[in-house]
C-alpha cells in the first residue's frame, strides 16, 4: 500500500507484504539483541525500531502509532524510565514536515539512518524540555496554591498539612482516628478539624461500615483558589 497526501503525493512505497512475515522476525531479533554483534546505544536502538516499523507499515491503519509504541518499549527496556513520562508525539506534531523529510532523505540516500536518527535526537531534546517546562509550571502552580491555603484566615496548621497533601492525593480516605494519630491530637480537635472542612465544601465524608471517612471534593483546588482570594 503507497503512503501518499491529499494530492497523491507518494512518499513511500511499503515491502510486498509477502515478505513482512520474515521483516518482522528480524526486527524482533534485533529488538531483543538476537545474535547482535558489539554494542547498539539503546536509544538509537529504539529510534531504528520506530524507523523499521513505520517502513515496513504491516498494517492498514496506525502504524505510526504502533512505531512510537515500539519505541517507548524499547526505551523502557533500555532503562530509560523517565520515557513514561516523556512524549515525542507532540514534538513530531510541531512539524510533521521534518518527521516526512528526515524519513524520506533516509530512504532515497541508500537508507542512511543518520537522518531519521538525528531527528529523533531532536524531538527527544525537545520533549525532554517540554517535560521540565511543565514540572516548573505545575511546582508553580502547587506554590501558589499553598500560599492561597495559608491565606485562609480559618485554616489551622494541621488543615492545611491536610488539604496540601489532599492535593497530592485525589483518592486520599481520613478518618478521625487517622487525623488524631497524625498530628498528635484529641479525638474531639481531630473531629473538630475534619467537620469544619466538610462543612466549609473542601471535604466530603460517608459511613463506611461504624466509621467516617473523609475525602476530598474533587473541585478542590479551584475552591481553594477562591477562599484564598477571598480572605486576602
Amino acid at each position: 500500500m503507497e503512503i501518499s497526501d491529499d494530492e497523491d503525493n507518494v512518499f513511500h512505497i511499503p515491502p510486498a507484504a509477502s515478505q513482512l512475515p520474515e521483516r518482522l522476525v528480524a526486527m524482533c531479533d534485533f529488538a531483543n539483541d538476537v545474535e547482535l554483534r558489539g554494542y547498539l546505544h539503546p536509544v538509537i536502538r529504539a529510534i531504528i525500531l520506530h524507523f523499521w516499523l513505520a517502513y515496513d507499515h504491516p498494517f492498514v491503519d496506525g502504524n505510526g502509532r504502533s512505531a512510537r509504541a515500539l519505541f517507548y518499549w524499547a526505551m523502557l527496556r533500555g532503562g530509560f524510565w523517565l520515557f513514561e513520562f516523556i512524549s515525542i508525539s507532540q514534538a513530531l506534531l510541531r512539524s510533521p514536515a521534518d518527521y516526512y523529510r528526515a524519513f524520506l532523505l533516509t530512504e532515497t540516500d541508500d537508507n542512511d539512518l543518520n537522518y531519521f536518527i538525528l531527528h529523533q535526537m531532536r524531538c527527544i531534546e525537545t520533549a525532554i524540555q517540554d517535560l521540565h517546562a511543565y514540572l516548573a509550571r505545575k511546582s508553580a502552580e502547587r506554590r501558589a496554591l499553598q500560599e492561597h491555603i495559608r491565606d485562609v484566615g480559618w485554616v489551622n496548621q494541621r488543615q492545611q498539612a491536610l488539604l496540601e497533601h489532599a492535593l497530592e492525593h485525589a483518592e486520599a480516605k481520613y478518618t478521625f482516628d487517622s487525623h488524631q494519630r497524625s498530628h498528635g491530637i484529641s479525638m474531639m480537635t481531630a473531629r473538630t478539624d475534619l467537620l469544619i472542612l466538610e462543612e466549609k465544601g473542601l471535604l466530603v465524608s460517608r459511613l463506611e461500615g461504624k466509621q467516617r471517612v473523609f475525602r476530598p471534593v474533587s473541585e478542590l483546588e479551584t475552591l481553594i483558589n477562591k477562599a484564598g482570594k477571598t480572605s486576602t
